[in-house]
């Protein structure tokens, strides 16, 4: 039998290190388990990296193929409930694999469809959401690998600025028509004045190390509750007066979205260690203006938890 040359074994003519070797939007059926429910299949997109040392030329990338069939193999045998812990188990074995590596790191993007019923007339629906993981693992003494879990949330936000101005200007009216101060104020408490709305979008993640758990239910609740309201696919007419009206009773500016996030995140997430990651975002996608509102925090358990007291 002929022996092939092993082409990425040999040295390269410019000998430097580099950060990321791989392969990237690899797709695939994942199967993730449920207890005492049926599984959920998610259309995945995988990108796969290991470091390079300089005197190889190449990585021997089919080796990221072969290792993401096996992991989904196994899983048939034994089920995974975790994303994250899909992504970790990959990243360690990459590292078995490329034995010149000391670093790999895995990204997994996937659309997950929940179910959700209208606030009024309590019709089901369907919503799609962005959820991802990543895992990275280092060699040392032992494999140690850091996990993150997240999701991206579509929903509402209506602005607490424009709404002031709108309510001022109804008070001034009301008063010129002679209406009582009470009843007037009575009247904006009861009917939140216009203001204009966005679409927003919620996301929040949480890198931890060893067998910490996150439930990814758990931060897509946590977006769509920090948000003026949340956004649904169909609306029935009492329903869509529902949603307008709690939004405007709700009004948030993107930096409250954030704030909401984190109080929340620390709220769910007691059990998690004083270094794990957090990671929110809100961008609100502005209707009056061509631009995009943006805030963002990073920080860790235990700084979130001593600013909030």
């Amino acid at each position: 039998m002929m022996i092939l040359p092993d082409v990425q074994a040999t040295r390269s003519e410019v000998a430097i290190n580099l950060s990321r070797v791989g392969v990237t939007n690899v797709k695939k059926l994942v199967k993730v388990a449920r207890p005492n429910k049926r599984p959920i299949i998610l259309i995945s997109t995988f990108n796969m990296y290991v470091d390079l040392p300089s005197e190889r030329r190449g990585a021997n990338l089919s080796r990221n193929f072969e290792v993401i069939d096996e992991v989904l193999e196994d899983m048939v045998k034994s089920p995974v409930y975790e994303i994250e812990d899909l992504c970790g188990e990959v990243a360690r074995r990459l590292l078995n694999r490329h034995e010149y590596a000391t670093r790999s790191e895995v990204h997994m993007d996937s659309e997950l469809i929940v179910r959700r019923k209208t606030p009024e007339t309590e019709m089901a629906s369907q919503k799609v959401v962005k959820v991802f993981a990543k895992a990275v693992a280092m060699r040392g003494e032992t494999i140690d690998v850091r996990k993150v879990i997240g999701a991206e949330v579509i929903g509402i936000t209506a602005c607490p600025c424009a709404q002031e101005i709108m309510r001022a200007t109804a008070d001034e009216e009301l008063r010129r028509l002679e209406v009582p101060p009470e009843k007037i104020e009575a009247f904006l408490k009861k009917i939140p004045m216009a203001t204009h709305n966005q679409r927003g979008r919620g996301i929040v993640s949480v890198e931890t190390a060893g067998n910490n758990q996150v439930s990814l239910n758990t931060i897509i609740d946590i977006i769509e509750h920090s948000m003026s309201t949340m956004s649904y696919e169909l609306l029935k007419r009492g329903d869509e007066h529902r949603v307008v009206l709690n939004a405007h009773l709700n009004p948030k500016f993107v930096e409250d979205c954030v704030r909401d996030m984190a109080k929340r995140v620390a709220a769910e997430f007691k059990d998690l260690p004083d270094d794990a990651i957090v990671k929110i975002k809100q961008i609100n996608e502005e209707s009056i203006h061509q631009h995009n509102a943006f805030a963002e925090l990073s920080t860790t358990m235990g700084k979130l938890r001593a600013e909030l007291g």
